[in-house]
């Protein structure tokens, strides 16, 4: 396997030393995009929110810190993510203000309708099945909920076949039942935020 190839099988889904390493460099490039998340003003404080694909966890402490009466939940396919996300928001798991597990978006271990936000930031195109994996979303995710999708958009057109532009993306969302999509873009950055509505 190529470095290139075993750095993308990393970002997909982190495992050893070279995963916690390639997290920790998540948590430290990221700064930019999280400010922007912030900027957003998509979550409100008192909200159950979900992140999906939760990584070094990073994007777990600013959805606690944003929003100090909610509860924040994260998944991540990866085992390494899970402790590393765990470890960085140490306090707030021990107090049940952060929970985090091992889960994929394929199968979300919550029951319909029980998130006001769920995010998911630079994961959507390491999805296995985009599709269905936004049903999947759509069914945690209560009536008048967010989805908001922070990605950056060259990795959008690498990494996937489909959904590569904004325009289709917001066409997949409006198709699974989505009432209104924002999309925001820093096109100074190549960075894209959609705001999806239940």
């Amino acid at each position: 396997m190529s470095l290139l190839q075993t750095l993308i099988e990393q970002a997909k889904k982190p495992n050893g030393w070279i995963g916690s390493w390639m997290l920790r460099i998540m948590n430290i490039a990221h700064r930019g995009m999280y400010a922007w998340l912030i900027r957003q003003g998509a979550i409100n404080d008192g909200d159950c929110v979900l992140d999906i694909g939760c990584g070094g966890g990073k994007t777990l402490q600013i959805l606690s810190n944003l929003n100090p009466n909610g509860i924040i939940y994260g998944i991540d396919i990866s085992e390494q993510a899970v402790k590393e996300s765990i470890k960085l928001n140490e306090a707030h798991v021990a107090s049940g203000k952060v929970v985090v597990k091992e889960a994929s978006v394929t199968s979300i271990p919550y029951e319909d309708q029980f998130f006001d936000a769920i995010t998911a930031f630079q994961t959507h195109y390491f999805w296995p099945s985009l599709e269905q994996d936004v049903k999947e979303v759509w069914r945690v995710l209560k009536n008048g909920g967010k989805f908001i999708i922070i990605a950056e958009l060259y990795k959008m057109n690498y990494h996937m076949e489909a959904y590569q532009t904004p325009a289709a993306m917001k066409q997949l969302l409006e198709r699974t039942g989505f009432q209104t999509v924002y999309v925001t873009e820093k096109s100074s950055k190549g960075w894209l935020c959609m705001t999806a509505i239940k």
